[in-house]
């Protein structure tokens, strides 16, 4: 794949019965085949990576320009790997809407149920604020409706997620890796995936150092000063908007809503950033309020540019290159689980075969071009 294409449409996302039930069990052995070739954290590397998951839904039935891919392709690994996740030793929490809700919950049920080390809270810390990230720090435009988390029993983890734009239609798919991740508050994404955009206020980026500090100050002043100062750039923002040229998606925060959350803020006393960003309450309002207060106050210009390093298409099950060859298909996921047990059984001779096929294909791919 190639960056520089379409972004991802989510009309259309019909997956069919036939085509999702063979997805849960090619998904199942491949996911098994990396943990038995490389290790479990493979599956984590291998899922943060836009372009490997990008590929690994188009190898199991999605068309290169598809809606669906992020949801049904997460869906299917969920179930197909559940009733394998302790001879694994990767777990599948969260999911779409409601279901990423449960994924805290899911977190604890796994550890007391497999009697993993104690990982809970770190865990649980690392699936709110990857979605607290994407929610508020980055304001895109996107609404995140989809978060898959996936972790070890060492504590390794790995997010997917993703978020549509109510106007245009479009998603944008966010991934997260734990080893790669150095802070949660400055360019903590292993990938960001969609078309970029004008005007993201992104607290994470590298270049919002001292817009993060300078809220944190912020939020040390008394909240009626804050709330005062609010009022004033709201009425300079209807006197003269071109003055603080703020895009229509991030208005100026009403103050009296927010009055709330700055006296909690203020009692808490966070430290730094990620201990601003990680309090109840604190959403994207907050956020930009006191990036609005560094700006138009404290003179700290705040950097817009949007995270996002990868742009293509999505994409089989709508017919496209062409339909989706149902005999191939059952034949491929034959071939995988064989190898799969046989190597399980000592035999490893068609999974060896399948490393140099993978060779082949590489060497046939250099001498191609």
């Amino acid at each position: 794949m190639r960056t520089g294409m379409a972004n991802l449409p989510l009309h259309g996302h019909h997956c069919p019965r036939w085509l999702f039930d063979r997805m849960v069990r090619l998904n199942a052995a491949i996911i098994e085949a990396v943990v038995e070739e490389f290790g479990r954290q493979a599956v984590l590397t291998r899922m943060s990576d836009p372009f490997w998951f990008q590929a690994l839904g188009c190898v199991t039935g999605f068309d290169w320009h598809s809606s669906g891919l992020t949801t049904v392709l997460c869906g299917a690994l969920k179930q197909g790997l559940a009733p394998k996740q302790r001879d694994l030793g990767v777990y599948f929490a969260g999911g779409k809407a409601l279901t990423a809700r449960k994924t805290p919950a899911e977190i604890e049920a796994y550890t007391d149920k497999y009697g993993l080390p104690d990982h809970v809270a770190k865990l649980q810390y690392a699936s709110r604020m990857s979605a607290k990230v994407d929610s508020a720090a980055v304001q895109d435009g996107y609404q995140i409706y989809h978060h898959f988390f996936m972790f070890t029993a060492e504590g390794d983890w790995a997010v997917v997620q993703q978020g549509m734009n109510p106007v245009d239609g479009w998603a944008r798919r966010y991934h997260w890796l734990s080893d790669s991740l150095e802070s949660y508050i400055e360019e903590p994404h292993a990938a960001v995936c969609g078309r970029r955009g004008a005007q993201v206020l992104n607290m994470v980026s590298g270049e919002n150092a001292a817009a993060r500090d300078v809220s944190v100050f912020a939020a040390g002043e008394h909240p009626d000063k804050t709330v005062a100062e609010l009022k004033r750039i709201a009425e300079l923002a209807e006197r003269k908007p071109a003055l603080l040229n703020l895009p229509a998606s991030h208005p100026v925060p009403q103050a009296g809503r927010m009055e709330k959350t700055l006296r909690r803020l203020y009692d808490l006393a966070p430290g730094d950033y990620e201990q601003l960003l990680a309090a109840e309450g604190v959403g994207p309002a907050t956020v930009r309020a006191f990036a609005l207060v560094g700006e138009v106050v404290y003179g700290v210009r705040t950097s817009y540019r949007d995270p996002v390093r990868y742009s293509f298409a999505h994409g089989g099950k709508d017919g496209h290159p062409y339909p989706v060859d149902r005999r191939n298909y059952d034949r491929s996921i034959a071939m995988l689980e064989t190898a799969l047990r046989r190597a399980r059984a000592g035999d490893r001779d068609k999974m060896e075969a399948l490393r140099r096929l993978a060779q082949l294909e590489k060497v046939g791919g250099v001498l191609n071009k």
